[in-house]
């Protein structure tokens, strides 16, 4: 006869792994779980219209259109329409989105002052009868470069420019919350920063930009709309 004591299965020592379900007992249970024929009261109180209803009374009847039985909306648009900001983080303020653009237009500005001294398209004679056009195009064509891959990278990666991410915020896809593909943000970025190639790129900048002030209900920029992007807090 063996000493040794039983080997029993060593325990699990993970809390979150899942458990297999549990199986109902077999056999025959309580002789109080069978509910009476007709589907009413245990207790002999009578059944509601059908044979199945609750022996306190009819139940209303369900809302219209699938809303709320209290007749609160569930969208914009009510009659029980979808929010697509449900679960979202709240909406991100104008003015912070304007300061995280101004953050970023210095940081890439810097980049681009540098390499536009380095291969000699910068132009800084303010005489109108100096001005080298083809060396101005050039340095408005690098500067819109920049900024559209800058963008473009930054916000298909984590959602965020480094302007954005200081002040905590992200761009999000309208439908689902995602960060936007590199696809997506390519057309936001370069409805933005196209312009910077050719006249009235600071202007067209404040425009785009500027339309989250004013936009209802999700204060999309007009390059946001394009994207169909939202700017959330983080």
């Amino acid at each position: 006869m063996s000493t040794e004591p039983p080997q029993y299965p060593p325990p699990d020592d993970d809390p979150f792994k899942k458990q297999p379900p549990q199986q109902p007992p077999q056999g025959g249970g309580s002789p109080y779980d069978t509910p009476p024929p007709g589907g009413g009261s245990p207790y002999g109180g009578p059944p509601g219209p059908g044979g199945g209803g609750s022996p306190y009374g009819t139940p209303p009847p369900p809302p219209p259109y699938g809303g709320d039985p209290y007749g609160s909306a569930g969208g914009p648009g009510g009659y029980g329409g979808q929010d697509p900001l449900a679960g979202m983080p709240p909406l991100a303020d104008s003015g912070k989105r304007v300061l995280a653009r101004i953050i970023d237009m210095i940081l890439v500005g810097i980049v681009v002052g540098l390499l536009s001294w380095l291969f000699g398209t910068a132009e800084y004679d303010i005489d109108p009868d100096k001005v080298n056009t083809g060396k101005s195009f050039g340095q408005s064509l690098l500067a819109a470069v920049l900024y559209i891959a800058y963008d473009s990278f930054m916000i298909s990666k984590s959602g965020q420019t480094l302007g954005k991410k200081w002040l905590g915020m992200r761009v999000a896809n309208l439908n689902d919350g995602a960060t936007p593909t590199l696809q997506t943000a390519l057309a936001r970025a370069a409805v933005l920063w196209l312009p910077f190639a050719f006249c009235c790129a600071c202007i067209w900048t404040a425009i785009c930009g500027g339309w989250s002030f004013f936009d209802k209900p999700y204060k999309q920029g007009l390059h946001d709309k394009a994207a169909k992007t939202v700017v959330v807090s983080a």
